[in-house]
């Protein structure tokens, strides 16, 4: 599969940029898969006017693998985008593991009618050349968003040179830019645009940390002598898999601003107020311990989820992480889009 099989509505949305969330996984009190909520997430963010959903992610929980739940909640979601919107999103699964596990779940999503895959490289080892051919192997299957996560999460860091060299693949559709360090964000940059792949290639943050930042800011770098400008088009995140809506317009308010335009202090507070309800959705005072829990808690408290179980029984909320949640809920309630979620609740879980 090429990037131009992927149909015009999705690959222009994509490319023209949005809210992607990062799926979470319903489960019930005995940690089997809710499809009955899964499929009331997947409504939620489809919606909530999203361009693409990411499926078998992190936020997914990579322990689907393990249960034998990778496929049927691939299935799950894509059936969800085929017949409840009229609205075609960008749909990528996550790949992950040895070029033998990426390429066989990269062909696995290619058969289930998904469009990209989002390609981990968490647990890698060897140098570029490595990486590279790593990376090749699958976008040979499929299309391929790259992801930049930082080393806390799992990632490693990715220099300047596989930035480069990954952007010159010419499958490669997009790049998730997670490094939550603003140097290594530049590096993702500068390869894109010496690799002449600034038409092709849409980025996304995943910095947590300076979401609003990263989409307010126009990138230039210099290539030979004219100055190439870009932007973060989007956001592929966990931390839009809960408050989607409210996301969504944010994006959209961004792109109405002119190009150019001065930028108010109080952009700069909206990104400040983004990020403190980040740390509390994702336990950063617990080095991220009840990232995924923490977004369970949100989704419970708007009738979404049932509880916050995860496939791992050790995995809860971090000490004082319900006390985090409830100062932002209660300090920023115009981020919020509890009042959305209530209209259309019941018509979400119908069958």
């Amino acid at each position: 599969m090429r990037i131009d099989d992927i149909p015009a509505e999705a690959l222009s949305g994509f490319r023209r940029g949005g809210v992607i969330p990062a799926h979470p996984l319903a489960l019930d009190a005995t940690r089997a898969l809710d499809e009955r909520r899964q499929r009331a997430l997947t409504r939620y963010y489809l919606d909530a006017g999203v361009v693409g959903l990411a499926v078998g992610v992190h936020t997914t929980q990579f322990a689907i693998r393990d249960r034998g739940l990778l496929r049927p909640v691939l299935e799950l979601a894509t059936g969800e985008a085929r017949g409840w919107s009229a609205k075609s999103p960008l749909l990528i699964a996550g790949a992950v593991g040895s070029t033998n596990q990426a390429v066989t779940e990269a062909q696995l999503a290619a058969d289930l009618g998904y469009h990209a895959v989002l390609l981990s490289l968490a647990g890698r080892k060897g140098g570029v050349d490595e990486l590279i051919a790593h990376c090749r192997r699958v976008a040979e299957v499929m299309p391929v968003v790259g992801f930049y996560l930082q080393p806390a999460a799992g990632g490693r860091v990715l220099p300047y040179e596989f930035w480069r060299a990954f952007s010159e693949l010419d499958n490669v559709l997009g790049i998730k830019i997670a490094p939550f360090n603003r140097y290594r964000t530049l590096d993702v940059i500068r390869g894109v645009i010496d690799a002449k792949a600034e038409g092709r290639i849409a980025l996304y943050t995943g910095n947590d940390d300076h979401i609003v930042a990263d989409l307010l800011t126009p990138f230039e770098i210099r290539r030979d002598d004219a100055l190439i400008r870009v932007r973060i088009v989007g956001g592929l995140l966990g931390h839009w898999a809960v408050w989607t809506r409210r996301a969504v317009e944010l994006v959209e308010r961004i792109r109405a601003l002119d190009e150019g335009a001065a930028i108010g202090p109080e952009w700069l507070t909206l990104d400040a107020a983004t990020t403190d309800c980040n740390a509390a959705f994702f336990d950063a005072e617990n080095d991220y311990a009840g990232c995924i829990a923490g977004l369970h808690e949100v989704l419970r408290r708007q009738g979404l989820f049932e509880g916050i179980w995860c496939l791992d029984e050790a995995e809860g909320l971090g000490p004082g992480q319900a006390d985090a949640i409830d100062r932002v809920c209660r300090d920023y309630p115009d981020l919020n889009d509890d009042d959305f979620v209530r209209a259309n609740l019941d018509r979400w879980f119908r069958t």
